[in-house]
């Protein structure tokens, strides 16, 4: 006798649409990043991100730059794709002042910013311990984080903003002359918890979502099919259609790198868009570390898949 056949492997053309967002570390000075921005447009993708932090995880000892004068840089050289910080935290930022800053981001984009929001690491993380700031409980920064969107929406649609919390605090805020985007930049909020899955619901235009650390593959998969089907829930309970936000994957939270080849990133482009995922992020691959890769199979991939013609 023999088994069960073998589900054939995924191909571009078996994909239903998705749209495919990219990373770009902002770990190298700008003269040799500025080619990998112009790159990831001329390659196809939708978006481009950098990450927002003061310095992360191994890389902290290493060079490090801030995301908005290097997504400002990106925005100068290219024309189409869209950018954001995935993603920008309460840890060192406060809603007044960083809506000034994604106001200059939308301007000088030409209306082409998303502002992804987080609710900042827990724990060890290096943005509070540098900051010395002390850790808050899982309630604590997702009640912070509340906060931290709800008056960032306010301050990006509207001006003369006043607000008093536990955390913010604004009097009289201006924010002339507003988004070009209307009514604002969209907010691509990233959330796994019920709670933090709320304020997506509440005031996202999308929701990304990294799945869960520290599990296998086949649970890494269902852990993100059940995340997609508790925020739909929660859109609900919101008020709003099931499909009112954008669901974005970053791929790369899983045991394996997305891009270790073209069909790893084919397989999980098609895994994320049968479970109802609009987009995938990937990573630009490293020399060795985190997301180690080879940039020929960022080439392949993105001329068999990111670039085809979609619907």
């Amino acid at each position: 006798m023999t088994g069960p056949a073998k589900p054939a492997a995924r191909t571009a053309a078996s994909i239903p649409a998705v749209r495919f967002g990219i990373v770009i570390l902002p770990e190298t000075r700008w003269r040799d990043a500025a080619p990998r921005w112009q790159r990831a447009e001329q390659y196809g993708f939708d978006h481009a991100w950098t990450y927002d932090h003061l310095g992360w995880r191994d890389l902290v000892e290493g060079p490090w730059f801030d995301s908005v004068p290097t997504l400002t840089a990106a925005a100068l050289v290219t024309s189409r794709i869209r950018l954001g910080p995935l993603v920008a935290s309460p840890n060192f930022r406060h809603p007044v002042s960083y809506a000034r800053q994604l106001l200059a981001l939308d301007d000088v984009s030409g209306g082409r910013l998303l502002a992804g929001l987080g609710s900042g690491a827990h724990g060890d993380d290096y943005d509070n311990r540098v900051l010395g700031a002390p850790p808050l409980s899982l309630r604590a920064r997702t009640d912070r984080f509340a906060e931290f969107a709800g008056l960032l929406d306010l301050l990006l649609r509207g001006d003369h903003v006043s607000f008093r919390g536990t955390y913010y605090t604004a009097v009289d805020a201006r924010t002339g002359p507003g988004c070009v985007q209307s009514p604002r930049a969209p907010l691509v909020i990233a959330a796994n918890g019920r709670r933090a899955m709320a304020v997506a619901a509440r005031h996202g235009d999308g929701w990304v979502t990294y799945g869960e650390r520290g599990v296998s593959m086949a649970q890494w998969w269902r852990a993100a099919g059940a995340l997609a089907r508790a925020f739909g829930d929660e859109l609900v309970a919101a008020g709003r259609k099931p499909d009112a936000a954008d669901r974005y994957l970053s791929l790369d939270s899983a045991p394996v790198y997305s891009l270790s080849s073209v069909a790893a990133f084919t397989d999980a482009a098609g895994r994320a868009a049968e479970l109802g995922f609009t987009d995938v992020i990937t990573h630009w691959p490293r020399p060795a570390g985190v997301y180690a890769g080879r940039e020929d199979t960022l080439e392949a991939a993105a001329a068999q898949l990111v670039s085809r013609p979609r619907g």
